[in-house]
């Protein structure tokens, strides 16, 4: 019997190891001209700003007229707004200032949401997409003037949500009233709508309806995409007189103000 010596020993073994790995190694299972699988680009937004501090004061001295006369302790608070509580302030913020005056009471709310894709074939803005598109369907949009125009009855009112009324609706004052149903060459512009020029896509809705047996209240909100942020204005009123509508071209036209402000803001 040939005695072999340890060191030559194991080098044997070491290669017999090595020459029967082929099925383990990688490449070995790696085909000719398979493609390679790339992960998606990742969204242009990694955080989100503060929001309660995103509007400027002005402009809610704009949205919400009378908190100037209030007293300074109160007047900064209601500045200040309240944010939302969640649970991933890189993920999703909002806030809320609210203010009541001796006309009305109004809201404004802000909310901004960071849509992440976990799946790597799928980018965060495709993602992001597939969320807003969602939300402009529960608005109930349909083609027609301006990219969507639902029905109404009254020329010029936003539609009636289910259980709401329409601002032309019998419990509207006939005349007088600074909601009086606009004319014919403003009446598109009034309507829940898709918005042009305002990040990669835009809507805006308009609902009416009252608040139980006190005044009508009106909220308008703007929808907005860009990049992978979904950010949603809501704009509320509600009169203290019951026989008032609230203005809802005024609100229509603070709220997309706000809107473009904030785009403004997550574009520096």
């Amino acid at each position: 019997m040939a005695y072999v010596p340890g060191v030559a020993l194991l080098v044997a073994l070491v290669a017999g190891c090595s020459a029967g790995s082929g099925a383990d190694d990688p490449a070995a299972d790696s085909k000719p001209g398979s493609p390679t699988v790339s992960a998606a680009p990742p969204g242009k937004y990694r955080t989100l700003p503060e929001s309660c501090r995103t509007v400027p004061r002005s402009t809610l001295k704009d949205l919400l007229p009378g908190v100037a006369e209030l007293p300074e302790k109160q007047r900064e608070k209601v500045y200040e707004g309240t944010a939302l509580n969640t649970f991933d302030t890189d993920r999703k913020v909002g806030c809320r200032w609210s203010a009541n005056a001796p006309d009305a009471s109004r809201n404004v709310s802000i909310d901004l949401e960071r849509v992440v894709s976990y799946d790597p074939s799928v980018s965060d803005d495709d993602r992001a997409d597939e969320v807003y598109t969602k939300k402009e369907d529960a608005a109930g949009l349909a083609p027609g003037a301006n990219g969507a125009t639902p029905s109404s009855t009254v020329a010029g009112s936003p539609a009636p949500k289910p259980g709401g009324t329409s601002s032309g609706s019998p419990d509207a004052p006939a005349t007088g009233s600074p909601s009086a149903a606009p004319s014919a060459d403003t009446a598109e512009d009034l309507r829940p709508r898709l918005l042009e020029g305002l990040g990669d896509a835009a809507f805006l809705d308009d609902e009416l309806a009252r608040a139980g047996s006190a005044a009508q209240h009106r909220a308008v909100s703007v929808v907005f995409r860009t990049s992978n942020v979904i950010v949603t204005v809501r704009y509320t009123e509600q009169p203290a007189r019951i026989t008032e509508v609230p203005d809802s071209q005024e609100l229509q036209e603070k709220a997309q103000a706000l809107a473009r402000k904030l785009a403004e803001t997550l574009s520096e």
